[in-house]
């Protein structure tokens, strides 16, 4: 149920290949309960990786809406896809299902979309990647999101996309040296690609990033994606 119009609490659910996810907010900055992780089910098929976000939403009662990060491509808070999980995602209308669990409204969007609201400052063109078991991107043109941008699985370099260049998979073949190398020239593709002004960077494997970055690129925590989740909701 509702507990109030004017300082709603946002239940955030980050979804990621290896864990799930879960905090209550009343503002961006401030939480009112414990961050809660549950480690995503494998096989990660539709039906018990739902039963996951239950649970972890049951352990974090009350609240008076949920925001969700998905690992793929959704539209309308229906799910078209979902590379790190194994199993059938296209068609499955997660919004739907958790909305008839939770009694309250709820808004599904692309897990690196989520970060990106959580990180923008909302002037000029931002970028946001997420670098953990693939790649994640997002792209906001003064703060309006252009939504569904799966960068990760377009083509990079040497034939590989940029997920199967930088993903977790391949840090762990090639080592942190590598990888890293790997990295900045991703960036700096991006930055002749789409001229942004800031370039954000985050998820499970930001911490593996070393030397200095450009006064263009921030590094940001993993945890923005559930300040992120709160600001969905005043999204334009």
């Amino acid at each position: 149920m509702m507990q109030s119009n004017t300082n709603p609490i946002t239940l955030a659910l980050d979804v990621g290949g290896s864990g799930v996810k879960g905090r209550c907010f009343r503002q961006p900055d401030e939480p009112v309960t414990e961050r809660v992780r549950i480690k995503t089910p494998r096989p990660a098929k539709p039906e018990a990786v739902i039963a996951t976000i239950i649970k972890l939403l049951e352990k974090q009662r009350p609240f008076d809406r949920v925001s969700i990060g998905f690992p793929g491509v959704v539209i309308e808070g229906v799910t078209q896809n979902a590379p790190n999980l194994d199993g059938q995602w296209k068609g499955i209308d997660l919004r739907h299902r958790i909305e008839q669990v939770a009694k309250a409204p709820v808004r599904v969007v692309n897990d690196a979309d989520m970060h990106g609201y959580g990180a923008i400052e909302g002037r000029g063109v931002e970028m946001m990647i997420t670098l953990g078991t693939g790649m994640g991107a997002a792209l906001f043109s003064d703060g309006r999101l252009l939504p569904n941008l799966e960068l990760g699985h377009h083509p990079f370099e040497k034939g590989f996309t940029y997920e199967e260049r930088l993903g977790q998979a391949a840090l762990d073949k090639v080592g942190k040296e590598t990888w890293n190398h790997r990295a900045q020239r991703a960036f700096a593709l991006l930055q002749r690609v789409f001229n942004y002004r800031v370039l954000y960077v985050g998820g499970g494997n930001v911490r593996k990033l070393t030397g200095k970055q450009p006064d263009t690129i921030v590094l940001v925590p993993n945890a923005i994606a559930f300040s992120g989740g709160v600001k969905l909701w005043d999204a334009r």
